[in-house]
């Protein structure tokens, strides 16, 4: 299909004010999927019906504007521009919604303050936070509330996420990244942090020992969309008068990681021995 052809091809949504090159543009970046992540120009050209210099052209405006980035082999992906505009939809369409109920009731049974949060660049956005019942905690906690936004390298939930970010994506946000002190454990170097998000990834749980607020503690859980990606991080912050942090790591860290993989489920989220092949049996091998 030539370039001609294409644009007749969406015809019926032309009118005097209609912009075809932003309608290209959002066409190429739809192109990419959990099943075609990664494409060159000819893949894009080919879906499109596209000529190869006018997919060429379009594809390296989305680049510099960070909406794609080119990775080995003069392939191309979703850039962290994408990434924001998804997790800025989710957080206002539903996943407060999804999440609530889960979060309130992990917050009334443990006493300790709760939240839910995203990456937004160098820092995280509180799109849901239940303060907890215990008295020191509503003493001693900032003034931090739901739609704060807290440094990401030096929070739990921050980290979380920091680790959980596509290679690319993660080298290119920690090089932007200013590691101001905020308490007295704060990370001082970005190899430090590095090793830390590799660490993170295995565990799956983040921890915080004093590093946004003397005297407080925080671990987060990831939460995981239908993709498998990881779109959100579930908080919790307790005060270190009240319980000591390997506690909190080994009594209520897998009360955060079931809540977060509860919420996961709602949003469509399956584990790997939760799937079944094809034919219906189980995996051979099941890793979560």
């Amino acid at each position: 299909m030539s370039d001609g052809e294409w644009a007749l091809s969406t015809s019926s949504l032309k009118e005097p004010r209609f912009s075809q090159s932003l309608e290209r543009g959002l066409a190429i970046l739809c192109c990419f999927d959990p099943e075609h992540p990664v494409l060159g120009i000819v893949d894009i050209a080919q879906e499109l019906g596209m000529s190869r210099s006018t997919t060429h052209r379009y594809v390296i405006t989305l680049a510099a504007l960070g909406y794609l980035e080119q990775g080995p082999g003069r392939k191309y992906r979703l850039g962290l521009r994408v990434t924001g505009l998804g997790l800025s939809t989710m957080s206002e369409t539903g996943l407060r919604e999804h999440a609530h109920a889960d979060l309130e009731e992990l917050c009334q049974r443990t006493g300790f303050t709760v939240s839910l949060a995203v990456l937004d660049g160098p820092e995280i956005l509180l799109i849901e936070r239940l303060r907890g019942s215990r008295r020191i905690l509503q003493r001693t906690e900032p003034e931090v509330t739901t739609g704060s936004r807290l440094p990401a390298h030096c929070t739990a939930a921050g980290k979380l996420l920091l680790a959980y970010l596509p290679e690319p994506a993660q080298r290119e946000l920690i090089g932007e990244l200013q590691l101001n002190k905020y308490g007295p454990n704060t990370v001082k170097s970005k190899t430090a942090l590095r090793t830390e998000l590799v660490q993170i990834r295995e565990d799956g749980l983040a921890v915080d020992d004093q590093e946004f607020a003397e005297g407080l503690y925080a671990i987060a859980a990831p939460l995981r969309s239908d993709t498998g990606d990881t779109v959100a991080a579930v908080g919790m912050t307790a005060h270190s008068k009240t319980i000591d942090l390997a506690d909190l790591i080994d009594a209520l860290g897998p009360h955060v990681v079931s809540t977060a993989d509860r919420i996961s489920a709602r949003l469509g989220y399956r584990r790997a021995d939760e799937r079944y092949n094809s034919d219906g049996t189980a995996p051979s091998r099941a890793r979560r």
